[in-house]
């Protein structure tokens, strides 16, 4: 029963959450009717949720059942791990990469990223306290930098490589915005 509400608590959040932001980003890329529009923000936001709440139910799973081979019957550190690698791999890692679950696995990479890097310059991290300062005080502009450096250098001269609704998004913005000849394609529908 616990793992029947853990993923129902996650199908619901994911709809709350995607309700908001797959509309605004079908809205900004895609070019067909209304009801088509309708119809993919439906389908991404079942997506999302169905995936999300299967990893919760995989994780759960993998933990108590982890924990019930435990010596001690207790967690450990490598069963969140374990638990995790075996969640990604059956929801994430499996079959199509879709764009809703490559999204999914990008954001989450972004901010394990970002976690590592803290915990890094945190007390008896791996930078040295001599640097740490430093670091913390240069790392965001660094990555930031370096991100949009790459993303833009990625869109000029090696397009094909860039996942389709970053590129779309990425020529509604730097191509199409230089042709509008009245405010309605410039506020509504470039080029």
């Amino acid at each position: 029963m616990r793992l029947i509400q853990y993923g129902l608590s996650v199908s619901v959040w994911q709809v709350r959450k995607a309700v908001l932001h797959t509309p605004t980003s079908a809205q900004i890329t895609r070019r067909c009717s209304l009801q088509e529009k309708l119809r993919i923000i439906l389908k991404a936001t079942f997506q999302h949720a169905r995936n999300l709440a299967t990893f919760a139910t995989v994780y759960k799973t993998m933990m108590l059942l982890l924990r019930n081979v435990s010596p001690d019957g207790k967690e450990s550190s490598p069963h969140t791990f374990l638990a995790g690698l075996a969640g990604g791999y059956l929801v994430f890692g499996r079959g199509i990469q879709s764009s809703v679950n490559q999204q999914i696995v990008i954001y989450v990479f972004a901010r394990v990223v970002l976690a590592l890097a803290r915990l890094s310059v945190q007390k008896g991290g791996a930078i040295p306290r001599e640097f740490r300062d430093r670091v913390t005080n240069n790392a965001w502009p660094v990555f930031a930098a370096l991100s949009w450096a790459s993303v833009m250098w990625l869109y000029r001269w090696h397009p094909e490589t860039i996942q389709p609704s970053l590129k779309s998004s990425m020529k509604y913005i730097y191509v199409d915005s230089n042709h509008w000849d009245s405010f309605k394609t410039l506020l509504l529908q470039n080029k």
